[in-house]
């Protein structure tokens, strides 16, 4: 069976290098309908309407797009020791051990990587926004990150042994996982590398998900699969290439669960020929979806 994780209570932004803060900028208050909530000289962090500080933060780097951290935050002061001492058991490094955060959004935080490489940084006390409200065609938060895995069953162990993560349901490609009521917050792609897949923005409702899909539309930034409904997680679904090939995802309507809810297995999500998806209407992933799905690398450490 399924459980939330003791440690992790969410997860709450995704930190990325980009080579041109300014056209990212652009993009995401503009086109994708996020606010700068803070900057400094070399990064920007930007909210969606609900409560956490920020869901995504750029930092400004040359070269191609990289993944600096997945943030998660946790449940209490005393799971930031338990998934330090946790990591390094699992055959994980302690990147950052309990310390203040010094960059915008604040609390305190540990940082681990995984063994291939993922980097997690878990948070604790970190400000969160007094006025969280629900607009039409603007992200609430993260809905999820998905992160490719050339081992799969090795990455779910690790944040099954280090986050308390559990799996709510596997597929022949993409093992599902969950720390709260959410389906899933991270899901783990079946890969030959180990890239950030994408990132997932919760909006209010489908209405959302479809007037997203055409305002990006009318900005150049095609639908690269969609409009969909998945079946792992019954979320509603447009993909996007944005700025420097990060894939990003509008969604709506992610089913929760809770301890009761049977673990699927691969044979519980099989489609009839030539559908891709609930609804049966969309085409299958484009070849340039496909190829930026494995585009944006995690920075060495």
């Amino acid at each position: 069976m399924t459980h939330a994780s003791s440690r992790v209570s969410a997860l709450r932004s995704v930190a990325l290098n980009v080579p041109d803060l300014a056209k990212a900028e652009h993009f995401y208050t503009t086109v994708w309908h996020l606010e700068v909530v803070a900057r400094t000289d070399h990064a920007i962090y930007f909210r969606g309407t609900g409560a956490d500080h920020h869901l995504l933060a750029l930092h400004h780097a040359e070269g191609p797009a990289q993944i600096r951290c997945v943030t998660l935050r946790a449940r209490d002061l005393s799971a930031l020791q338990a998934i330090t001492q946790a990591a390094e058991q699992a055959g994980g490094r302690v990147l950052q051990t309990l310390s203040p955060v010094t960059e915008p959004g604040g609390g305190v935080s540990v940082t681990v990587a995984d063994p291939d490489g993922r980097i997690f940084q878990v948070v604790h006390g970190d400000e969160q926004h007094a006025d969280s409200h629900e607009a039409p065609d603007k992200p609430i938060r993260l809905a999820h990150a998905v992160l490719n895995s050339h081992d799969v069953e090795a990455t779910r162990r690790f944040m099954e042994t280090v986050l308390d993560f559990s799996l709510s349901d596997r597929t022949r490609i993409m093992a599902f996982m969950r720390c709260n009521s959410d389906h899933h917050s991270i899901a783990l792609g079946d890969t030959d590398n180990d890239a950030l897949n994408h990132i997932a923005f919760l909006m209010t409702d489908v209405d959302s998900v479809m007037r997203g899909g055409g305002r990006m539309r009318d900005a150049g930034y095609g639908i690269e699969w969609g409009p969909g409904r998945h079946g792992p997680g019954h979320n509603a679904f447009n993909y996007f290439v944005g700025p420097f090939d990060v894939v990003i995802e509008y969604t709506a309507d992610v089913e929760q669960i809770d301890d009761s809810y049977p673990a699927g297995q691969p044979s519980d999500w099989t489609w009839p020929p030539g559908r891709v998806d609930q609804w049966g209407i969309s085409a299958p992933p484009s070849a340039r979806l496909k190829e930026a799905q494995k585009a944006v690398l995690f920075v060495s450490q």
